[in-house]
């Protein structure tokens, strides 16, 4: 059974699940947003995402944004996912990441996209 995130009770007053996918997705969005040093069990859990968020916008931003978070999927989700692609962009005043993953011995490829204004 995967938790769906955020914690939340179903209709029946149950605990909210997810499916394989959606849980593998939350838990790579949880990945990306967690700080390191975040955690207190866990203290490199985390990509740094937040913190450079509210750096200045440039080509360099964008390069330390896509060596963090491939280092961080690597480590952390490595023995789940399959990192197809990951492309960090930086657009005038907006930051985009593209993550295109195969979850372990499957075939089919899954996409996230994020992109926030700077």
């Amino acid at each position: 059974m995967n938790l769906d995130f955020p914690f939340h009770f179903d209709e029946r007053g149950q605990t909210g699940v997810a499916n394989r996918d959606e849980h593998i997705r939350n838990m790579i969005e949880l990945l990306l947003f967690t700080d390191p040093g975040e955690r207190v069990n866990r203290p490199d859990f985390g990509s740094g995402l937040r913190q450079l968020v509210f750096a200045p916008n440039s080509p360099e931003l964008a390069a330390a944004l896509e060596f963090s978070v491939r280092a961080a999927l690597q480590r952390w989700l490595g023995d789940l996912i399959e990192l197809d692609e990951l492309t960090v962009t930086s657009e005038d005043a907006k930051l985009r990441i593209l993550v295109r993953y195969r979850v372990q011995n499957e075939p089919t490829p899954q996409t996230i996209e994020l992109s926030r204004a700077v």
